[in-house]
């Protein structure tokens, strides 16, 4: 089937102007023009919500990737903040405390005294 030429295009006329009548063809013909008008805005709507509809998930597919991004950026971020976990039934050792060190031959109960400067002459 090929598409519509000038010879069809006067059989339908003149099949038309016998079917309808001289008075009612312009009435025909503005009515097919107003539905072919509206048939078209129609399928514009359609279009242009249908590929607002892709945009808008393909943004939203962008944030999902954004926020997974971020994730994975501050996840280390806060890893080095936070306290790493104790294993469950270990305890957690005590800080160390500086204690002043005793000479090994003082004697308990004595007091501390200052250990010699290497620097000083005796």
């Amino acid at each position: 089937m090929g598409s519509i030429g000038i010879p069809e295009l006067i059989m339908i006329f003149v099949i038309a102007l016998l079917l309808f009548g001289p008075r009612k063809l312009p009435e025909i013909g503005r009515s097919i023009g107003k539905a072919m008008g509206e048939f078209r805005r129609a399928s514009n709507d359609l279009k242009r919500s249908l590929e607002e509809e892709v945009a808008s998930e393909e943004l939203r597919g962008v944030g999902r990737e954004v926020k997974s991004a971020a994730a994975a950026v501050t996840a280390p971020l806060t890893t080095l903040d936070t306290p790493e976990p104790t294993p469950a039934g270990t305890a957690e050792p005590a800080p160390a405390t500086q204690e002043p060190e005793t000479p090994a031959t003082q004697e308990p109960g004595t007091p501390a005294t200052e250990p010699p400067n290497p620097t000083e002459p005796k």
